[in-house]
């Protein structure tokens, strides 16, 4: 169990600090918390202290605050009331490791994406892997644009926790007048929010690029919604998660707004550009290109229909053009909605 939290700054750890992570470190050292976020990379760090300027993308950036401090140092990382992990999920085991043991505090995932190695929620994985126990485990996800939440937009997440009282408290620690956090008991179902929806906003952007309209696209992100509520299901998740904040808003807000990266690479796939063109320019990662074949590898594993994602897999792996996405949907065997 987890103590309550009180009102007084906490020491706060922000580990990888592209767009996501550099936004949420800021936010934490508005909020008047120590903060320390780590890079591996000295040069970027350097150049954020000369600067004093941390950019958050390539249209947003903002003064360093003084109770903001980088390094590349993991061991400085490891006495922090909450270390936020904000790296792609193919990071997880060759970064976090050298970070243990964590003294104490709560280890929270900012990570939309599976842990390659194991296939599994990166959550799951720290537990294993890392020896972190469940109760100070967290994940905090939901509808948010790294630039949305430096340039103080008012944004709604949920924290969710296996312990009850540890998503509390970090709902507490993390929440202004900005930031709203619903804290949550089920995060494995915050988590595959996160993650489905990537590959669904895939398979949205293509559709938009071609030109198949509102129709369809609403068409997709529901049907997606049902694919990804299937198969969170299946793996032990609560289906109601699926249709809050962390399934459903980030999935309405992925497959929609061209602010996200996923959505981009969809549109781009639909334009007939090369997948490899399109990720060596993209200058970011897109969860969903690494995610979708490991999604499908689990789904069949678990025997949940999932046609959606395995479409976009086989358009991603070349094996199917973009257009014939909505064909083969379109005539699948009847079947009902629900």
């Amino acid at each position: 169990m987890v103590a309550n939290a009180s009102s007084r700054p906490k020491k706060i750890s922000v580990i990888g600090l592209g767009a996501w992570g550099a936004s949420l470190a800021l936010y934490c050292a508005r909020q008047d918390h120590e903060v320390l976020g780590w890079h591996r990379d000295e040069a970027h760090l350097s150049a954020i202290r000369v600067s004093k300027t941390l950019a958050i993308t390539k249209t947003c950036s903002a003064p360093l605050p003084e109770n903001l401090k980088t390094t590349s140092d993991l061991s400085q990382c490891r006495d922090s009331d909450i270390t936020i992990v904000a790296l792609p999920a193919s990071a997880w085991s060759c970064v976090l490791p050298s970070l243990m043991p964590l003294s104490r505090g709560i280890m929270v995932s900012a990570t939309k994406g599976l842990e390659k190695s194991s296939n599994t929620t990166p959550l799951t994985w720290a537990e294993k892997a890392l020896k972190v126990p469940a109760e100070r485990l967290c994940v905090i996800s939901g509808p948010s644009f790294a630039k949305d939440l430096a340039e103080k937009t008012p944004i709604t997440l949920v924290s969710a926790s296996s312990e009850l009282t540890t998503a509390k408290e970090v709902a507490t620690i993390l929440a202004s007048e900005t930031l709203r956090l619903y804290p949550s008991n089920d995060p494995l179902g915050v988590e595959l929010g996160g993650i489905l929806k990537n590959v669904i906003a895939l398979a949205v952007g293509m559709s938009d690029a071609l030109g198949y309209g509102p129709s369809t696209r609403a068409a997709l992100i529901t049907r997606g919604l049902a694919e990804m509520s299937r198969l969170a299901v299946a793996l032990g998740a609560q289906r109601q998660t699926l249709a809050g904040l962390s399934g459903l808003g980030d999935l309405v807000m992925t497959s929609t707004d061209d602010q996200s990266r996923n959505r981009a690479v969809g549109l781009r796939l639909g334009r007939g550009e090369d997948l490899k063109d399109i990720l060596s320019s993209l200058g970011a990662t897109a969860e969903g290109v690494s995610s979708a074949e490991l999604v499908e590898e689990i789904a069949k594993g678990m025997s949940v229909e999932a046609p959606i994602v395995s479409l976009v897999v086989k358009v991603l792996k070349g094996q199917i053009a973009p257009k014939d996405l909505a064909h083969t949907l379109m005539t699948r065997p009847m079947r009902e909605e629900f």
